[in-house]
């Protein structure tokens, strides 16, 4: 049985002889319903406040569990995304190292192309320069054997140009002969 304020307050006793005093019974009743009346509202407020509160618990969870998913999700995107970026990076740096080879060699190979025109080159400087030598050389040779010969002409002419000294056949006995000394005497004594 569920006894509201309103019963409270319309609820009549029997009179008795001995019984309680009547206006202390109607007072106190009055009270009982009146804070019965506030507690009961009390309840009310409170069923209302804790329906709202449940409502905005059951909001707060979604939002939670919407939080919490959106967070796996962020989450698995950044792993994913982390794990793009790792293979590109990967990739790339394997791009790099493959590009860093090739150009590597090219520079490699071309380095021994210079190394074999540069061994071309001095091997062709020293066949110049023994050319060169060898020109000299044969140059000098010439040009002294062109000097020689000036002399030998000058000195066949100086001779042509001397008067001879004819002296007196000698008996056998006597100093050699004097006989003048002509241009084939100055090639033989050479």
């Amino acid at each position: 049985m569920k006894v509201t304020p309103l019963d409270l307050r319309q609820q009549k006793f029997k009179s008795v002889m001995r019984g309680f005093d009547r206006d202390e019974v109607v007072s106190f009743l009055s009270e009982v319903a009146d804070d019965y009346e506030q507690a009961l509202r009390e309840a009310d407020r409170l069923k209302d406040d804790l329906t709202r509160s449940q409502a905005s618990l059951e909001e707060l969870r979604d939002h939670e569990r919407n939080l919490r998913n959106t967070l796996l999700t962020a989450q698995k995107l950044a792993d994913e995304i982390r794990n793009n970026a790792e293979q590109e990076a990967g990739r790339l740096v394997r791009e790099a190292e493959g590009r860093a080879e090739l150009v590597l060699q090219k520079a490699q190979s071309r380095l021994e192309e210079v190394q074999r025109e540069v061994e071309t080159i001095r091997v062709k400087r020293k066949d110049a320069e023994a050319s060169l030598e060898s020109t000299i050389a044969s140059l000098r040779n010439s040009l002294e054997f062109i000097r020689q010969q000036d002399v030998k002409e000058r000195e066949d002419k100086i001779v042509l140009h001397r008067p001879r000294i004819v002296e007196a056949p000698m008996t056998p006995l006597a100093a050699p002969s004097l006989r003048s000394i002509d241009a084939g005497d100055i090639a033989q004594a050479r």
